[in-house]
């Protein structure tokens, strides 16, 4: 297993980098997405890593080439015990001379000229083993089985990942596509551990390693070799499983930066809940107690919450957010799609087949089951009451059938994206108005621009959505 990173740079003025690079800024991105016209089913891919399909009609225009970004290994993370190699692409301006002679001779750089700042992402292409006991993607692996499978695959190892990846909404790098961080650099680390970058422990059976907290390290120590330690801002962000993973390591990450740099997290479509299925199981508590135990994650999770609670229910965000002190922002649907295929109603949960069709499309949900769905949602907005009262929190939980919002291109900043407003709503006795998007308000949020609570009203009121439709 290898993990990998891209990081996107953009040139600066000398006399910006006479200042050291004062207005550096970086922000790290863990998660993973893939585009086609239809969204094949988890209970057939088994990912949170989704196929999405992109219409023309919600104002974003396709004609200009997309931003792709390389992969460039980072040696030596062996050595530091992590048994992977990070990967990159780096682009450059003109004036950054500087940095790319810091790293002549160590890596495989492809340079081109693009505009100011840095940005860092870091990826994660997750998925979960499937309830009929069949793993057939690569993301968290709760068994020595299905762990083994993934160890050949792009989930488990850099050979078999994408030499390119597009970077499209808070990764991409035009003005009208990403106003508020558009010319940041970014760091994509691409996910391959099976424990949101958490486990550290080894099997013999299976030649198995789990590495994610040593990853974690050796690419954090990298990235601040090469100047991060410099950034005035910085904003360490995540999907799904990958949004799990900035969730679990925000306040680690704000403890590498000065005080004087503005540290902040985002995690989008990283809420799972620990809640029951339609057949009275708790699911996804059953499947994250293997990873936890499985790959040594005890060991990795915030002392705030191991010091009293199951190391299982550690791993489960709504015991975390709370007491984590770094400002973090939560995007996320109401109505979390993989949640509904992996979570509420997995395959073993629905032996007979009521759900099969609800689960796949939300047009086919009778009103029982759509009612079963709004309990889900009242569950998340208790799960998140506590952390909102925070002035340095932020939300944005809109209605709709959906996971994963702040890559995807039409659902992060364009003509017709999701956004909360032109009516009002109730959050826990709080009058929310609300008129942006998803782009505005965690822009608006992190740039202390406005405090921002979005809580959208329940389904079926917000017309805005792009609802997921599985085939």
């Amino acid at each position: 297993m290898r993990a990998m990173a891209e990081v996107v740079n953009g040139s600066e003025g000398s006399a910006a980098l006479k200042m050291k690079m004062r207005l550096l800024v970086w922000a790290l991105w863990l998660l993973g997405l893939v585009s086609s016209k239809w969204i094949d089913g988890f209970d057939d891919l088994n990912v949170t890593e989704q196929h999405y399909y992109y219409d023309q009609s919600y104002g974003v225009s396709y004609a200009s080439k997309p931003l792709l970004v390389g992969l460039t290994l980072i040696n030596g993370a062996a050595a530091k015990g992590a048994a992977y190699s990070v990967q990159y692409l780096v682009i450059f301006g003109s004036s950054y001379n500087w940095f790319v002679r810091s790293l002549s001779g160590l890596y495989s750089i492809s340079v081109i000229v693009k505009q100011s700042a840095w940005m860092e992402h870091y990826q994660a292409t997750i998925s979960t083993e499937d309830m009929d006991q069949e793993q057939k993607g690569g993301g968290w692996c709760d068994s020595i089985r299905s762990c083994v499978y993934r160890k050949n695959t792009r989930h488990g190892s850099s050979t078999y990942m994408e030499r390119q990846i597009q970077f499209s909404g808070i990764l991409s790098n035009k003005a009208e596509e990403n106003p508020d961080f558009f010319n940041w650099n970014r760091v994509k680390l691409r996910y391959c551990d099976g424990a949101s970058f958490s486990g550290d422990s080894q099997y013999k059976v299976g030649q198995l390693h789990f590495r994610g907290q040593r990853i974690w390290l050796a690419a954090m120590e990298d990235l601040m070799s090469k100047g991060m330690r410099h950034a005035s801002q910085a904003l360490l962000s995540g999907c799904s499983a990958g949004g799990l993973a900035s969730i679990l390591h925000c306040d680690e990450f704000r403890g590498l930066f000065p005080w004087t740099t503005k540290v902040k997290c985002l995690s989008d479509g990283g809420l799972f809940l620990d809640t029951i299925d339609v057949s009275g199981r708790r699911t996804l508590r059953s499947m994250f107690r293997g990873v936890v135990w499985l790959q040594g994650v005890k060991k990795s999770l915030p002392w705030s919450c191991a010091n009293h609670l199951n190391p299982t229910l550690c791993f489960f965000p709504q015991h975390l957010i709370a007491d984590i002190k770094t400002p973090l922002f939560l995007v996320n649907a109401a109505y979390d799609m993989w949640q509904i295929q992996a979570s509420l109603v997995p395959p073993s949960a629905d032996p007979h087949g009521h759900w099969h069709a609800c689960r796949k499309n939300y047009a086919h949900c009778t009103l029982s089951q759509i009612q079963f769905f709004q309990g889900f949602r009242n569950q998340m907005l208790n799960a998140v009451k506590g952390f909102s009262s925070s002035n340095k929190n932020g939300l944005f939980i809109n209605s709709c059938f959906a996971h994963c919002q702040t890559e995807r291109q039409d659902t992060w900043f364009a003509q017709k994206s999701p956004h909360i407003g032109n009516k009002a709503s109730y959050f826990h006795s709080l009058l929310v108005i609300n008129l942006q998007g998803v782009a505005e308000s965690v822009g608006n949020w992190y740039f202390d621009r406005a405090d921002i609570k979005a809580v959208d009203c329940p389904f079926p009121c917000d017309k805005t959505c792009h609802n997921l439709v599985f085939k």
